[in-house]
């Protein structure tokens, strides 16, 4: 039964990340480009490292998927932060029909 829900776990990570491959394809501008692959992609990841966890329990592989699942975490969205902060400062356009600029706020202040 494990492996049955550790399967569909995973089928659902796969999901995730065709999802976030598409919106990479998909999304106009770098900005949406990021913010699909950070979220579709990491959620996706996660779900497949819990589908591992799920079919081999506790044992030093599944401990390593849980410590991968955590630096994904961690590094994935503050990786993006990066790249979009940087590709702001060195003067990427947003997409046109773009309804305000947050950054651009912040530095005019």
């Amino acid at each position: 039964m494990n492996n049955i829900i550790g399967y569909i776990i995973i089928g659902i990570g796969v999901l995730f990340n065709l999802f976030g491959c598409i919106g990479l394809l998909r999304m106009p501008d770098v900005y949406c480009r990021l913010q699909a692959a950070t979220k579709c992609v990491t959620l996706g990841i996660c779900f497949v490292l819990i589908g591992v966890v799920v079919i081999v329990g506790f044992n030093p592989l599944g401990v390593k998927a849980l410590i991968c699942m955590v630096f994904i975490l961690v590094t994935s969205p503050t990786g993006a932060h990066a790249l979009a902060r940087g590709a702001h400062k060195s003067g990427v356009k947003l997409w046109k029909k773009s309804v305000c600029d947050k950054y651009k706020d912040k530095e005019s202040k």
